[in-house]
């Protein structure tokens, strides 16, 4: 099977270190062990492709760096276009079969384009990114991108969105809805597996992610200092990199925890098992708000570790842990109840066990990635 796989987003660099870098990685590498040839077509690469991923072919279209936000955006419509011709190049050489794309704010032209070819075509929807990019960056052109989705929602043969609060939000921009569908996201069960043995001598609390606001570490900072108060003997790693790193910093200092809290940086997708091995229980401590609609990766990477996990009670996290089955909920920015949650689990070793095996057997079972991938297979060629 001959497969394009489409990112015109120049804020993805493909084989960088960010989550949606290591999603675009994950898919590809599933669609390669399926026997695929893939063509990766994108505005950004930020270095050499990973070793798994030796055999993509790699194909560039013009990377938008304006910084005037208007003129960005005209540019990005502009390098979108470059994807007709790149299609047309492939198709020419060998039959093209499938259209896999990454849904981008200004990416049209590869729906479009499959649609006049008669091709598949898959659109893959990990945000709603007109919202997205008006409340947390700038859009100028608010209407164009409106546009933008409803042309690549309504060519697509289906689009594949990564929760229901994203497939509520596609269905508005799409002319037929029923072609609207939720896959949630995956994890490479092969690549993360669960530490050999418990060797780590101090008991570690986790967390891997973008250090955003809405990751919602400084309520994970704040449970910290509770239990250092009863306890001096935890420590917290936080594995990732991101614009509140400095604020971060300055709260630990405040209160007086920093030695107790180690930040790694940015780290290769290659490195994270290692780091989930020295982590006694994760945490993903989201914020509370009606807008929550990710289909957080980090979570599944914590269940495939076969770590006890502590997550905030929203959005479709409950869903995703069984309601409490899979893993301990809490109230959202309570950290008196976020440290009492994880002192539970440390104080008991047989829960700790239980909730690793009981997340480990889901995720191997629904949730890994080839398992994800021939979801949205069975989408391309349904009438």
């Amino acid at each position: 099977m001959r497969i394009a796989y489409v990112c015109s987003d120049p804020g993805v660099p493909v084989f960088g270190r960010k989550g949606a870098s290591v999603h675009v990685q994950a898919v590809i590498t599933a669609l390669l062990r399926r026997g695929a040839e893939v063509h990766l077509i994108c505005a950004r690469t930020s270095g050499e492709a990973p070793p798994e991923l030796a055999g993509v072919q790699v194909h560039q279209i013009t990377r938008a760096r304006h910084s005037d936000p208007g003129e960005r955006e005209a540019a990005c419509q502009r390098a979108d276009t470059e994807v007709i011709d790149i299609l047309d190049r492939l198709h020419e050489a060998g039959p093209l079969d499938l259209v896999y794309e990454r849904y981008s704010l200004w990416g049209r032209s590869a729906s479009l384009w499959s649609r006049a070819a008669g091709l598949p075509h898959l659109l893959e929807v990990n945000a709603p990114l007109v919202s997205e990019q008006a409340l947390h960056r700038v859009l100028v052109d608010r209407a164009g991108a409106e546009a933008v989705a409803a042309s690549a929602m309504s060519a697509t043969t289906a689009a594949l969105c990564v929760s229901d609060q994203v497939a509520d939000w596609a269905r508005g921009f799409a002319a037929d809805p029923t072609r609207v569908h939720t896959v949630a996201n995956g994890v490479d069960t092969t690549r993360i597996t669960p530490a050999p043995t418990d060797e780590t001598p101090t008991f570690t609390v986790g967390f891997v992610g973008t250090l955003k606001p809405w990751h919602g570490v400084p309520t994970l900072l704040d449970a910290l200092a509770l239990m250092l108060a009863d306890d001096p003997s935890y420590r917290l790693l936080l594995v990732g990199e991101g614009p509140q790193r400095e604020a971060l910093q300055q709260q630990a200092d405040r209160l007086g925890i920093t030695d107790q809290v180690e930040l790694t940086g940015a780290l290769d997708p290659a490195a994270i098992p290692a780091q989930l091995h020295r982590m006694h229980v994760a945490v993903a401590p989201y914020p509370a708000g009606e807008d929550f609609y990710f289909s957080p990766l980090k979570l599944y990477e914590y269940l495939a570790a076969g770590l006890p996990t502590v997550a905030s009670m929203v959005g479709n996290l409950p869903d995703l842990l069984g309601q409490g089955r899979l893993g301990v909920l809490v109230e959202p920015e309570e950290p008196r109840k976020l440290a009492d949650a994880i002192t539970a689990l440390r104080h008991d070793p047989a829960r700790r066990r239980q909730l690793g095996d009981a997340g480990r057997q889901e995720v191997v079972a629904q949730h890994d990635w080839s398992a994800v991938v021939d979801r949205a297979l069975s989408f391309a060629w349904r009438s």
